[in-house]
């Protein structure tokens, strides 16, 4: 099966001068991992006591190859934040030309974008939400993620999706929680407000940062587009957003065929049910998945209001709140709601199905037997 990886191995190295030095070590890890290159890790199965070598993982979060465990992991760490309540999908873009900025300077002020990206829409809804009559005076809780592609790997379209819960937490003078507010299901924020705020504020945090200058004029009379959507209970989204939190762009199962001249791959058009298979030449498919490798440690997940980790309201505080709203109380301290499953599991032997642990780990690049795909998709970095 084709991979990214082998992409990277064919045609990165014709395109690597021209690329960032976090850029070139990306690369130079996803074409390594799995491969024994990184070292290896032994795990033998408890019952049979079969063993399983296994190319260490090298755990970027640009790879196609790692992350699986991660995702899950993340998706029940925001289950445990989120609330029994709808929920928003609140998207922020920036026009075409302002993006492609931000893909063409330095790596640097790449980053200090993005964060202007999350500073300006953060506090847009912070701001917008305190002003809307059914939540003044709440505190809100949301998180947000970056996304820098569309469907096809070649656009390079940043925007932010927040999560926001349809309410808040009423707060005393001394900022304890009191009482937890409910927003209407088909309402959360005034929708041209929102874009206001949201415009002049990014406008200055460019300012701050310098790279005001950077943008023509003329953009900063374009309308900007801010989708607010109503999605019920966060679930849904959370498993939606999920594939792109420990991953970037593409993933292998939509790369069709590498040779020594193409890549092929598929995209899913606009409203269209159906993929189609895109030929890009190799040179134009490494650029094309390199402009979307984030600066080196930038934090492309941010919580904020009662979700961030600072908070004097704890979320334990605002689950209680919303059940007392609700009236769950009783329901669930009797043992009767339902429980949550798990979404990690231990890892498993393919022969007995017995539980496997590690007995051997070595950093030194060793040689792999590649038709063993028991562990294929665990992390083992």
């Amino acid at each position: 099966m084709a991979t990214l990886a082998e992409a990277l191995r064919v045609h990165g190295p014709t395109v690597a001068r021209s690329l960032s030095r976090t850029q070139q070590k990306v690369f130079s890890l996803i074409t390594r991992c799995r491969t024994g290159a990184l070292g290896g890790v032994q795990y033998q199965c408890t019952g049979c006591g079969r063993e399983h070598w296994v190319g260490r993982s090298c755990g970027n979060r640009h790879c196609t190859s790692c992350g699986h465990e991660k995702t899950q992991a993340w998706v029940e760490k925001q289950r445990a934040k989120t609330m029994p309540v709808h929920h928003f999908l609140v998207t922020f873009t920036v026009p075409r030309e302002l993006g492609s900025m931000l893909r063409t300077v330095s790596e640097q002020e790449q980053r200090e974008g993005y964060r202007c990206l999350f500073d300006a829409s953060s506090q847009s809804i912070r701001d917008v939400g305190a002003a809307t009559k059914s939540l003044r005076g709440c505190k809100l809780g949301y998180f947000g993620v970056l996304h820098t592609w569309g469907r096809d790997l070649q656009t390079f379209h940043p925007h932010i999706h927040y999560v926001v819960p349809g309410g808040g937490v009423k707060v005393d003078d001394n900022g304890n929680a009191i009482e937890w507010r409910s927003a209407p299901k088909n309402f959360l924020f005034h929708h041209g407000t929102l874009i206001r705020v949201y415009k002049a504020k990014l406008a200055e945090e460019f300012r701050k940062a310098g790279l005001y200058d950077l943008v023509d004029p003329r953009e900063w009379k374009k309308d900007f587009v801010v989708d607010i959507q109503p999605v019920g209970h966060a679930e849904p989204t959370l498993k939606y957003l999920a594939p792109y939190v420990h991953r970037v762009a593409i993933s292998d199962k939509r790369i069709v065929s590498v040779d020594e001249s193409i890549v092929k791959y598929t995209v899913r058009p606009s409203k269209s049910k159906g993929t189609v298979i895109r030929t890009v030449d190799g040179d134009t498919f490494v650029r094309s998945f390199a402009q979307h490798i984030l600066p080196s440690g930038f934090m492309k997940i941010r919580h904020y209001g009662w979700m961030s980790a600072n908070s004097k309201v704890r979320i334990e505080e605002v689950k209680w709140l919303v059940w007392l709203s609700l009236g769950w109380t009783f329901w669930l301290a009797s043992g009767y709601a339902p429980q949550e499953k798990p979404l990690t599991a231990s890892l498993r032997c393919a022969a007995c199905g017995d539980e496997m642990k590690v007995v051997a780990v070595t950093y030194d690049a060793i040689v792999i037997d590649q038709t063993d795909q028991a562990l294929a998709y665990f992390d083992s970095g």
